[in-house]
């Protein structure tokens, strides 16, 4: 039997790296690099990921062939804008029951989720809606319609045109 005699290690080499110390040392790198990950999350927070909403005050110009009492949808805005000769209004088209988006109907408004009707006025002409279609504030300025879809006016309101 034949043995290979043991090389002589230099003072120069490095001592071998014992399993504990190995274990302690990959979970400091662990912890390291789990507080790195968290400042840079913590980094993202201040600038927003969401996208602004459009703002509640808007200018539509209507078209001049327009009827009197047919409504125009803005495209994108849940109002309905109206003219007729005793100038112009607007009524939201959110049913009040809801939430949805209620559609232009013969006779007025339908909302397609629950079968509420609304007049052409917005009051309730068939439930499940509890309240009338909210009128919005409407102003006139050199044929150019400004809406505010966050205020409400009585119903009748109209801005003369």
């Amino acid at each position: 039997m034949t043995t290979t005699p043991k090389t002589p290690r230099s003072r120069l080499d490095p001592d071998p790296v014992p399993r504990r110390d190995w274990l302690g040392l990959a979970s400091l790198w662990t912890t390291g690099a789990a507080l790195l990950f968290g400042l840079a999350g913590m980094l993202k927070l201040p600038k927003a990921a969401v996208l602004a909403s459009p703002s509640k005050k808007f200018r539509v110009a209507l078209p001049e062939t327009l009827p009197a009492g047919e409504p125009f949808l803005p495209p994108g805005r849940a109002v309905a804008i109206f003219k007729d000769a005793e100038g112009a209004y607007a009524i939201s088209t959110i049913c009040t029951h809801l939430g949805c988006v209620v559609k232009p109907h013969a006779e007025g408004f339908e909302c397609p989720c629950h079968g509420s009707r609304f007049a052409a006025s917005g009051e309730v002409a068939k439930g499940p809606a509890p309240r009338p279609l909210p009128w919005l504030k409407v102003s006139l300025s050199g044929g150019v319609v400004t809406v505010d879809e966050g205020t409400e006016v009585p119903h009748g309101t109209k801005v003369a045109s």
